[in-house]
């Protein structure tokens, strides 16, 4: 399954940030504790590991009693698929139209305009 086929949704996607969170296999009531203030329970929990391995964004791997999951994906791969669907199918694949929606409500700081001038100034190179 490749990197652009996976849909996470907004549980499963905070179930993945605390498993690259921990950058090692994690068991899933080690998961439970990172997403606490949630609230959820254990079988809701057990539904979205087990939806993510279905997915192909986990990897589980059984030592002992307990199932340990690692990440499949990188944050960094996912946010780049994210960001790739949202061009394609929200400003019709334009780089530009995407940059200017997000700076027409957003007052930049000095700092970070001269961030965005060196990430320009680096693609033009």
């Amino acid at each position: 399954m490749s990197i652009k086929n996976i849909n996470i949704g907004e549980g499963e996607l905070e179930i993945m940030k605390a498993v690259w969170k921990a950058k090692k296999p994690v068991s899933s009531s080690e998961i439970g504790k990172a997403v606490e203030q949630k609230g959820w329970k254990r079988t809701t929990i057990a539904t979205f590991l087990s939806r993510l391995v279905e997915k192909g964004a986990l990897t589980a791997e059984k030592e002992g009693r307990s199932l340990y999951y690692t990440p499949a994906i990188t944050s960094a791969e996912y946010k780049k698929s994210q960001i790739r669907h949202l061009l394609k199918n929200v400003f019709d694949g334009s780089v530009k139209d995407f940059a200017v929606s997000l700076f027409d409500e957003e007052k930049l700081s000095d700092d970070e305009i001269k961030e965005l001038r060196s990430v320009f100034d680096d693609k033009e190179k």
